[in-house]
């Protein structure tokens, strides 16, 4: 935790919706005038694309499984090694992953590879991760202790599927047969480093359809926002002024005394309303540091 050189992780499971979590928080950034540093979660996978299909293929010829959702696919150490640096003195070592052909003309490396690792610059206000693994906690490493704003971004887990069902066969041309296989590849991972997240998490945003998504490998299509609810859950709840949210997000009523709920299509607006109050106090109580 620091004062000084904050980092606010947003972490959730692949096709979660991090990223529409991730434009709320750049709209905050814009209006504060903020600086942040922005670490990509893909960035510490442990292999390149070449070598993560080898690496699964030989766990599979051993009867083990492999994920990008576990320690044996990506390097916790580095990612906790990156986040107490920057809390101590605003820096560290980051690179980038190369998903496609736009970024390798914007990067400078191939696709499925890594930029080289380079240092922060100087000067930023905070650093902002978004990812799978914000908040990951195992026996060797403790990324969510370094964390002074940890935002989860959980759908139901059916919904879950058919956001990347249907974003792994648009965008990446698999097909269904390999999505589910990776799907269930993932599982043990799944359950034990992405789910125990959302227990350390300060707020959860977790979408629920509002229409049947009881078989999820048939679906045609994914539930749109106004066809979902938002369950907003907060850890530390009694700070909270609940009236005031209620008041400022029409349909929007509490579930729990730790719990609103709001329409889907407000999702992006209530995420402002909370989290740019939390990053205008962050930005205060670092000015007070000398």
């Amino acid at each position: 935790m620091s004062m000084k050189h904050p980092v606010i992780a947003v972490t959730g499971s692949s096709g979660a919706g991090t990223t529409t979590v991730k434009h709320a928080f750049h709209d905050i950034f814009r209006r504060l005038k903020v600086g942040p540093v922005v670490i990509e979660g893909d960035s510490f996978h442990r292999y390149n694309r070449t070598e993560m299909r080898e690496a699964i293929a030989q766990a599979a010829a051993e009867g083990r499984t492999i994920s990008h959702f576990g320690p044996e696919g990506n390097d916790f150490g580095a990612l906790e090694t990156l986040f107490r640096e920057y809390a101590n003195t605003g820096s560290g070592q980051m690179r980038y992953y190369v998903h496609d052909e736009e970024e390798a003309q914007l990067r400078g490396s191939a696709p499925g590879t890594f930029t080289p690792w380079q240092t922060i610059p100087a000067g930023t206000d905070l650093l902002f991760y978004e990812g799978l693994h914000g908040g990951v906690k195992t026996a060797e490493h403790d990324v969510a202790s370094h964390v002074d704003l940890l935002v989860g971004v959980v759908p139901v887990v059916n919904l879950e599927w058919i956001q990347k069902i249907h974003r792994d066969n648009a965008q990446r041309g698999y097909s269904a047969e390999a999505i589910v296989d990776t799907i269930l590849r993932r599982m043990p991972d799944y359950i034990h480093h992405i789910t125990p997240q959302f227990s350390r998490s300060h707020i959860n945003f977790q979408r629920v359809p509002l229409v049947d998504t009881s078989n999820p490998f048939i679906a045609r299509d994914i539930p749109t926002p106004d066809e979902s609810m938002v369950v907003i859950r907060f850890r530390e709840y009694r700070a909270e002024n609940f009236p005031h949210l209620l008041q400022m997000i029409p349909g929007s009523f509490m579930s729990r005394t730790n719990t609103i709920v709001v329409p889907g299509v407000k999702m992006g607006y209530a995420m402002e309303l909370i989290l740019g109050p939390r990053i205008e106090r962050m930005l205060e109580a670092r000015k007070t540091v000398s």
